[in-house]
């Protein structure tokens, strides 16, 4: 089933197709059998494999039913679950109707956010994106795409109004957001827009499963000066945390624990280093009155 951003569940094929992977990882790996051998099977490479069982690619149901005869996968209701998973993650997620507006390297990225318990991020020039409102998300879009036609730009703020609307579903996703004041402070569309976005993160900042935090000026140098970064943590203990880090023209995705185990003790002094959270309203306010 496609993932729905206001459903309850914010599955998706994202999801399906890593909980897919990780279900002929394990047994693959309980069969003692090499990537390289499990590719020869269903005629490809071991890299292949590698991203089948990282959920980074589609599912063709012949490899999936070749594969499971491969691990000695016998019983037939164990094999058309199985199969039943294959069909789902094929299909096309909420976020399909915008394909194209988005580059294909963000479509993983959309699939992830969509079906998140938990969503970390850290961000130094802009508000994060779950948290804009539409006049400060045109505004950032037209930074990067501001000789695009109008009905192109347009689709490019629906498509990010259209994600936050995971915050508001029945079973949403936390979010906690560590911003710098820099990132606050930036006029991005003139201090109208500015006004109404602050306003609207003081209003965010009041939802039972949003925690933001603010990096003041007072701080000085602190954890990570790198960039922005995401964490996302999902509800089946089968998948792991995933790092992803936007770039200009491409985007990492980690998942390899002790990459993810750094990420997670940077956001964790990130959270240390910045103003509570009790002080948010207070930090908004005068960045409020300042833009007067």
């Amino acid at each position: 089933m496609a993932a729905d951003p206001e459903s309850g569940s914010g599955g998706g094929p994202t999801v399906l197709r890593m909980l897919l992977g990780a279900q002929l990882r394990r047994l693959r790996e309980s069969r003692g059998i090499s990537r390289e051998d499990a590719g020869w099977q269903i005629r490809a490479s071991e890299s292949k494999i590698s991203r089948m069982e990282l959920g980074r690619v589609g599912f063709k149901e012949r490899d999936v039913a070749d594969l499971l005869t491969y691990y000695g996968v016998t019983d037939e209701a164990e094999r058309e679950a199985m199969a039943a998973l294959a069909r789902q993650a094929n299909e096309p997620g909420w976020w399909h109707q915008y394909g194209d507006v988005y580059p294909a390297w963000f479509q993983s990225y959309l699939g992830l956010e969509s079906a998140a318990q938990i969503i970390r991020t850290y961000e130094v020039q802009f508000v994060p994106g779950l948290l804009q409102t539409a006049e400060y998300a045109r505004a950032v879009i037209m930074l990067g795409h501001g000789g695009k036609p109008e009905p192109e730009v347009s689709r490019r703020v629906e498509l990010r109004m259209t994600r936050q609307q995971i915050l508001y579903r029945q079973n949403p996703p936390r979010l906690w957001a560590v911003v710098d004041e820099a990132a606050l402070r930036r006029p991005v569309g003139g201090r109208s827009v500015m006004r109404g976005q602050i306003e609207a993160l003081l209003k965010a900042a009041k939802l039972p499963t949003v925690t933001l935090q603010v990096m003041t000026f007072a701080k000085g140098g602190h954890a990570f000066s790198s960039g922005a970064f995401s964490l996302l943590r999902f509800p089946d203990h089968d998948l792991p945390d995933v790092v992803y880090l936007q770039q200009l023209t491409s985007a990492l995705y980690l998942d390899k624990r002790e990459d993810v185990e750094q990420y997670v003790t940077v956001m964790e002094q990130l959270c240390v280093d910045a103003s509570p959270p009790q002080d948010t309203p207070a930090i908004l306010e005068g960045i409020l009155r300042d833009l007067d």
